[in-house]
């Protein structure tokens, strides 16, 4: 029972942290990120990354993106395309063009060069949305920017993947087979599916689920069709996040998603999203800071500039304020839980060097931890934003 005792630390640790930095007027969401640096293996070394915490981890990510969907205004959604597949597509293209070209000076080969690029190139939306969630602002112009265009960027992402490893014949399977079209050609599929979930069956089967006599029926047939979203999009080659979201989305236009919200948000923050929170601390350790100094900095430099800038200018390119464009760059830093699969898919794969695995995972570390900070740096700028 050795996972009791890191679970009721993990728990204690973020709860007192989170209390810290409200109390600081800054996001719960950073004390629980530091929690895991200061439990894990890079300062006190009393918990250590394990398959059971990595498993209430990936609950826990699927669950706030679930909620997130729960929050998310459909109207503001369709109404911000264009603005969230612009600032989704600019930032892929400028994290692998800037990232890959200064990977070359490390001598690395092209294709080597090219993957760690893709490793930058997908946005973690997670931490933002609970930043975001905080200052009431995830419903605002801004906030439903940074939520579509993390959808779009985490598809981009799992595309431009999928590119990557069919025709470089290094990679593994990275869809459902091993044709990069009829993968596509699946994954089209899916979107029509959850078009028609959306549409017909989320209405359909919580009307159902309320007739049961079962406690918490309704809240079961959500995290119902809302885990099995998630688990085809993985199946079928996209993120289970993604599947999560549109869950959440489906959910949301039902008359049943505000007792849905409530009893899914007691049961995701009082033990699972914590988790996940702390297992991004868990994975950092400061053993290569020295010797790859050189490189860690300039890759953060470029990963936060590369979607900073790309969120930025491609917002206030659609009538966006500049402290708008700034909130929407901020919220698109972060890397999270997306690259670093993406990173453990090319350390399998043998994709780039195994030497700079630990240093790329720093990175992708570093640019989450700050960037609630930027992005509350520039909420707090905007308190009226709507």
């Amino acid at each position: 029972m050795h996972f009791l005792g890191e679970l009721i630390l993990i728990l204690l640790i973020t709860t007192i942290l989170g209390q810290l930095f409200t109390r600081l007027e800054m996001p719960a969401v950073i004390g629980q990120l530091l929690s895991g640096i200061i439990l894990g293996p890079a300062i006190l070394s009393l918990v250590h990354p394990n398959q059971t915490i990595t498993l209430f981890s990936e609950f826990g990510v699927i669950l706030l993106m679930f909620l997130a969907g729960l929050e998310s205004d459909i109207d503001l959604l369709k109404k911000y395309f264009k603005l969230s597949f612009t600032v989704a597509s600019t930032g892929v293209i400028l994290p692998v063009l800037f990232i890959s070209t200064s990977c070359l000076f490390f001598k690395m080969k092209p294709l080597e060069a090219l993957f760690i690029g893709i490793v930058f190139a997908a946005t973690s939306v997670s931490i933002s949305v609970e930043v975001l969630k905080d200052a009431k602002q995830l419903n605002s112009r801004a906030g439903t920017a940074i939520l579509g265009a993390a959808v779009v960027d985490d598809i981009l992402a799992v595309v431009v993947l999928s590119l990557f490893t069919t025709f470089s014949h290094e990679g593994g399977r990275s869809g459902l087979t091993n044709n990069f079209f009829i993968n596509i050609v699946i994954e089209i599929g899916y979107f029509i599916v959850v078009w028609l979930i959306y549409k017909f069956i989320a209405p359909y089967f919580m009307r159902i689920a309320e007739k049961i006599s079962v406690s918490y029926s309704v809240v079961i047939a959500s995290l119902i069709l809302s885990l099995t979203m998630a688990w085809v999009a993985d199946f079928v080659g996209l993120s289970a996040v993604v599947g999560a979201f549109f869950g959440g989305l489906a959910i949301r236009q039902t008359p049943q998603y505000e007792e849905v919200a409530e009893s899914v948000s007691a049961i995701g923050y009082s033990i699972f999203i914590p988790v996940f929170f702390a297992e991004i601390g868990l994975v950092m350790t400061f053993s290569s800071i020295i010797q790859d100094a050189i490189f860690i900095i300039l890759m953060t430099i470029l990963a936060l500039l590369s979607k900073f800038w790309a969120g930025k200018y491609s917002s206030e390119y659609f009538g966006f304020t500049p402290l708008e464009g700034n909130i929407v760059g901020a919220g698109m830093i972060s890397r999270g839980e997306v690259a670093l699969i993406v990173a453990q898919i090319g350390i399998a794969h043998h994709l780039f060097p195994r030497d700079i695995y630990s240093s790329l995972i720093l990175v992708i570390i570093v640019t989450t931890v700050i960037s609630p900070f930027i992005l509350n740096y520039y909420i707090k700028k905007t308190p009226q934003l709507s």
